[in-house]
């Protein structure tokens, strides 16, 4: 197998993975939203999470 260009069957679930992380991450920043992480990355736009910027509707008590 040394030398050849065919990647072991890993090697190939691995860059599947790194691609569809880099894909999964910039769909998230172009959304403006979070992913439902902790954020820890530091690039989770500075705005909680919230998609339009517009702060969420209280839910109405029960009774």
């Amino acid at each position: 197998m040394a030398g050849r260009d065919e990647m072991t069957r890993e090697e190939r679930l691995a860059a599947k993975l790194r691609e569809n992380l880099r894909r999964r991450k910039a769909q998230a920043r172009a959304l403006g939203g979070s992913d439902g992480g902790n954020g820890s990355d530091g690039d989770n736009g500075g705005d909680g999470g919230a998609e339009s910027g517009e702060s969420l509707p209280k839910p109405q008590p029960s009774r």
